[in-house]
């Protein structure tokens, strides 16, 4: 990582009051906004044959003029910094890194290991955030995080110890739970790495310009290897690609943005373990799902986990 990116630690600075509840508030609304992307995939699913790569490309599609509008307008501010050449291709890096190819991966490994594998292997991502944090970036490992990813795991292999099904006889079982490792690899390096340039260049021109540089790679994917139409599937599938486009990825993008800014990508990583477990709440609400007293254990416990990274920056500093 280049000079340029390094910024001063702040640990010892005092933070004022409130400042890491709101954080810890903005960053859980952003992880229970991205969860709802499952669901706007199902009902998709449900109501219609459109195929993984199409409602993916239409998703950025319906996102991308909110981040170049955004993009436009941090860029014309007075206290615009322009980026450097080295910036540019980080941003570009970072932001297909997190939201193109992972996505892209997900989506893949999907089609050869179930839900129940594939949210276990994704979401140990915020293991990867911690040790690329340490050893890319020599950020030591405190105590509380240790404590806190424990906590959530366990939850989180509680809530699915019901739904996970391993079934070694299917046919590149191996090869799709590789792709949702590397999803999970992928998008811990654009949590870690947006940590960093954040402060440097902006919560918002960086997530800005970050998700459009991914909105453009998926969309490019899509015409190159799909000949289908974006333009003439059914009215359903629209309104469902638009509420995640805005419920899903740009909100959510921006409050993780905003939440990187504040504590760091390691909290923030941390935090986001509280996803699969809305993702679970939501989907017994809104498709009739059943929730097993397994679930609501494991809800317990990465409720838990949170609630220890908030009493950490509230009783002594901001990360």
């Amino acid at each position: 990582m280049s000079p340029e990116l390094k910024i001063e630690n702040k640990e010892s600075r005092i933070k004022p009051s409130g400042y890491w509840l709101i954080a810890i508030l903005i960053s859980l609304l952003g992880a229970i906004c991205f969860s709802t992307k499952a669901i706007f995939v199902k009902l998709a699913y449900r109501d219609s044959d459109v195929d993984s790569v199409t409602l993916l490309a239409l998703r950025m599609l319906f996102s991308l003029p909110f981040f170049l509008s955004t993009a436009f307008f941090s860029s014309r501010k007075n206290s615009n910094v322009k980026f450097t050449n080295k910036q540019w291709l980080y941003v570009a890096i970072i932001g297909c890194l997190g939201y193109y190819i992972s996505s892209y991966l997900d989506f893949a490994g999907l089609r050869y290991v179930s839900a129940g594998i594939e949210r276990l292997i994704l979401f140990i991502y915020p293991t990867f955030v911690v040790l690329i944090s340490a050893l890319w970036f020599k950020e030591p490992i405190k105590k509380i995080q240790i404590a806190a990813l424990l906590i959530t795991y366990a939850g989180l292999l509680i809530a699915f110890v019901g739904e996970v099904q391993i079934n070694l006889t299917g046919n590149n079982f191996y090869f799709g739970s590789l792709c949702i490792l590397l999803c999970a690899v992928t998008y811990a390096i654009y949590i870690a790495g947006s940590g960093k340039l954040i402060p440097v260049i902006g919560s918002v021109k960086f997530n800005s310009y970050a998700m459009s540089f991914a909105c453009a790679g998926v969309l490019l994917h899509f015409y190159l290897s799909n000949k289908n139409s974006l333009f003439e599937l059914p009215s359903i599938v629209y309104l469902y690609a638009l509420g995640m486009a805005i419920i899903s990825t740009v909100v959510p993008s921006y409050l993780v943005a905003i939440s990187l800014n504040r504590i760091g990508a390691n909290n923030t990583a941390i935090i986001a373990s509280i996803g699969p477990v809305s993702t679970i709440l939501q989907a017994w609400y809104f498709l009739g799902e059943h929730v097993s007293l397994w679930q609501w254990l494991g809800t317990i416990f990465i409720l838990c986990g949170v609630l220890m990274i908030s009493w950490k920056g509230s009783s002594k500093r901001g990360a």
